[in-house]
């Protein structure tokens, strides 16, 4: 049986912010749920969101003889998460910021699966990252980090939203396991959903994603027609807003500072940009994966 303490203990020493445990299990509630949601038409036609289905809502699929999720946080929280003037036009998501984060995220992970091995020698488990079919925000919910917002965002009493995921999930008990938070959410508040421009926050703390600017602006060929209101890649506009967001401290890991203030590049900038000059200046964050052409795109709309 694994030590809940050491867990947490070795998941700061990795450079995570957060660190809680859950036990896995199966979701059924929110397949059923995802299920609808596709159905609806949310998903802008997106369809890696429909594969692997017996995978994603059942973290033992992922892991054989899964028992227990450890999810851990990371701070990413920087000066371009504050904001930009009214205006602006040439506006960038703070986590694009930096260099790419699950890279990052994956080698925290590494480091602190190394350290469990050290203790526990036989451990069988993987890192997973956003990037694979795993649901990692419920997850998080679970483990107690924090709850699900307004905007379909994790939020965490102590750094909000402006926090990246990852996860081990792991074949043996933990002496120990965490319970979701009580007493804690949004409240009454709704600024969020009256922030986003382009109104695609839903009532039930989802998102309709045809219409979500972040979705238009890195997923190429989704809302390809929807205004972007001066966002070309990603949209931090339901972040900025939260009162959570606002208290929260700057991100202490150094890995995901940023390597440059978007609010410092005109758009006449971005469009005289060559492909050589944007992958010496860019090529180590998120922007490669919209691409030069699709941002030159965006500034247009």
């Amino acid at each position: 049986m694994l030590s809940g303490e050491y867990i947490k203990t070795s998941a700061v020493s990795a450079g995570f912010d957060l660190c809680g445990v859950a036990r896995c299990r199966r979701f059924d509630d929110n397949e059923m749920y995802f299920r609808r949601w596709l159905e609806a038409g949310y998903s802008a036609g997106l369809g890696y969101l429909g594969r692997n289905m017996e995978k994603r809502f059942d973290p033992s699929a992922l892991v054989d003889g899964a028992v227990s999720v450890v999810v851990c946080a990371v701070n990413y929280k920087n000066t371009v998460s504050d904001g930009y003037d009214d205006g602006a036009n040439a506006k960038i998501a703070s986590y694009a910021c930096t260099n790419d984060y699950h890279n990052i995220i994956k080698g925290m992970l590494h480091r602190l699966f190394a350290s469990l091995l050290v203790r526990y020698p036989s451990l069988k488990g993987r890192a997973f990252v956003d990037s694979a079919p795993l649901l990692e925000k419920q997850l998080a919910v679970d483990a107690g980090l924090g709850w699900i917002g307004r905007q379909s965002l994790l939020v965490t009493p102590a750094f909000g939203t402006f926090v990246l995921l990852g996860e081990l999930v792991l074949a043996d008990e933990v002496d120990c396991y965490d319970a979701p938070l009580e007493g804690a959410g949004c409240g009454e508040c709704r600024r969020c959903t009256e922030a986003c421009p382009a109104g695609a926050l839903l009532p039930d703390h989802s998102v309709n994603a045809s219409r979500c600017i972040s979705c238009a602006t890195v997923e190429n060929g989704a809302g390809e027609d929807a205004p972007l209101y001066g966002w070309i890649f990603g949209c931090d506009e339901c972040q900025n807003c939260c009162p959570y967001n606002r208290r929260a401290p700057y991100g202490r890991c150094s890995e995901l500072q940023p390597l440059f203030d978007p609010r410092m590049i005109t758009a006449k900038e971005w469009v005289s940009l060559d492909d050589e000059t944007f992958s010496r200046r860019f090529g180590t964050t998120p922007l490669t994966r919209a691409g030069l052409e699709s941002i030159k795109r965006n500034l247009l709309k």
